[in-house]
């Protein structure tokens, strides 16, 4: 495993090179992960779920089916990617919530009335791609889920990561979060 500094420089030039993209939003990549960061803190999650928020979407930007995957009809299943690419480097306090945020949105159109209207045309594109929302059988599996929880939270701070004029802090904001949470891990 490479140090902690070099897996978290690889992250950031990856949101470098490919974090201008959009998939959708109104926002860029790299946009919308400091927004999602960014209501994470402003919530008072802990430091893992604040990284989660950061890296949420990562698999987007690795995933080789195209930035226009959704409008092809792909399921690129970036949270399958991104969480399996975190692990190498996370624990499960970072890669799971990454792993079930996209099952977390199933569950809350499913479950919390509103939710589905409240969804920007690009989450209700993918959403239809992922499944659509649960069944009850689904949405009682999800909860039973170790990370459910923070999976949930970790939606309702996605859904509030797509403001093209927020005025948020840079990705460096969040280098030593993140060196701290792989050094804890032991890499």
């Amino acid at each position: 495993m490479t140090s902690p500094e070099a897996f978290v420089a690889a992250l950031f030039d990856l949101y470098g090179r490919i974090g201008g993209l959009r998939y959708g939003e109104d926002v860029s990549q790299l946009e919308h992960a400091l927004q999602t960061a960014h209501h994470a803190r402003l919530d008072g999650a802990p430091d893992d779920l604040v990284a989660a928020a950061l890296l949420h979407d990562v698999g987007h930007m690795m995933q080789k089916a195209g930035e226009d995957a959704a409008d092809r009809g792909i399921d690129a299943r970036h949270e399958q990617i991104g969480a399996g690419f975190l692990a190498r480097a996370f624990g499960p306090e970072v890669t799971e919530p990454v792993r079930l945020h996209v099952a977390a949105k199933r569950y809350l159109a499913a479950r919390e009335p509103g939710y589905l209207e409240r969804l920007s045309a690009a989450s209700l594109q993918s959403l239809a791609l992922q499944g659509g929302p649960m069944s009850e059988a689904e949405a009682e599996a999800f909860l039973a889920a170790p990370y459910a929880q923070a999976a949930v939270r970790l939606r309702r701070y996605d859904e509030q990561g797509k403001d093209p004029g927020a005025e948020i802090a840079d990705l460096a904001a969040y280098e030593q979060l993140l060196c701290n949470l792989i050094r804890e891990r032991g890499h």
